[in-house]
């Protein structure tokens, strides 16, 4: 969405605001490497990207702000336009929250957009869908400049095996078996609109779209289809490993390094006003 138009809207909010309106919402788009973070969470005596934010946040709102995101990510894991959004009394320009939040932040976390909202917006209850991406770089030498960024498996991978794995993920399906001990979710059952598993050069992807997704549901997917690519188990393992809904049948969760938390979407009323931003990781290349 074109400044500009962010800057007016941002105005008809401050008008709103000066007739007795207590707040309003704004949304933002973030972009964070997870390496040196606990996951997006706020935690005691760890540091997480919410905290960090928080506290740019509340700097130049110069007021203590709250930061509510799409999805919760974990430690090591990455997202490239991660949805959220605060409530706050104070007016900025959207050029001066860009500029302002961005200059307090570490060089791994970055503001890519700011944008009002109505104030019944809600970043994590109003998304009707998340999407993931996982990046496999495989070959025999590990990688210096992505080191963190990909999980590096140095033993071939058997693509067909797991494309064919992968088939069976799309729909509504009891995830249990993928599912963390920690899961704090009320019920295991979550819908897939789309799995595709695919080479781009010498890296492996997986592009994931749900209603939801539990806890380590995508690395522990991931997992699974590891051992598929590596013969450790075959393609029709993964529907019996997913209908005995028990975790300790899976094999051990994929590392985070590889996992991008690329976007959230919402109803018509919200995305329309939501910018498009690319989806990531951009030094893939990849198109929409």
């Amino acid at each position: 969405m074109p400044s500009q138009i962010n800057d007016q809207i941002l105005k008809d909010a401050a008008a709103i605001y000066t007739n007795n309106a207590q707040s309003y919402t704004l949304a933002l788009g973030i972009e964070f490497l997870g390496t040196h973070y606990r996951g997006w969470q706020r935690q005691k005596e760890v540091i997480s990207i919410q905290e960090m934010l928080e506290n740019a946040i509340s700097s130049v709102a110069n007021e203590p702000v709250e930061v509510v995101a799409a999805g919760r990510t974990d430690a090591s894991v990455h997202a490239g336009n991660m949805v959220a959004h605060f409530v706050t009394q104070a007016y900025r320009p959207t050029y001066n929250w860009l500029r302002g939040i961005n200059s307090l932040l570490p060089d791994d976390i970055a503001v890519r957009w700011i944008c009002p909202m109505p104030a019944d917006f809600h970043a994590r209850f109003k998304a009707i869908a998340r999407r993931y991406r996982y990046v496999i770089l495989n070959q025999p030498t590990r990688p210096a400049i992505l080191n963190h960024q990909v999980t590096h498996i140095h033993d071939p991978l058997d693509l067909a095996a797991m494309q064919e794995a992968t088939a069976m993920i799309e729909g509504s399906h009891d995830f249990s078996s993928f599912r963390a001990a920690a899961c704090q979710s009320n019920q295991p059952v979550r819908t897939v609109s789309h799995a595709r598993l695919f080479a781009h050069g010498a890296f492996i992807v997986m592009d994931i779209q749900a209603n939801g997704f539990l806890h380590h549901m995508v690395r522990n997917i991931m997992g699974t289809l590891i051992a598929i690519g590596k013969h450790e188990l075959v393609p029709t393992d993964f529907l019996q490993i997913l209908a005995k809904k028990d975790r300790t049948v899976a094999p051990p969760t994929a590392s985070g390094d590889g996992l991008y938390f690329i976007n959230a979407y919402y109803p018509d009323k919200f995305q329309s006003l939501l910018p498009d931003a690319p989806l990531t990781p951009l030094w893939l290349n990849l198109p929409e």
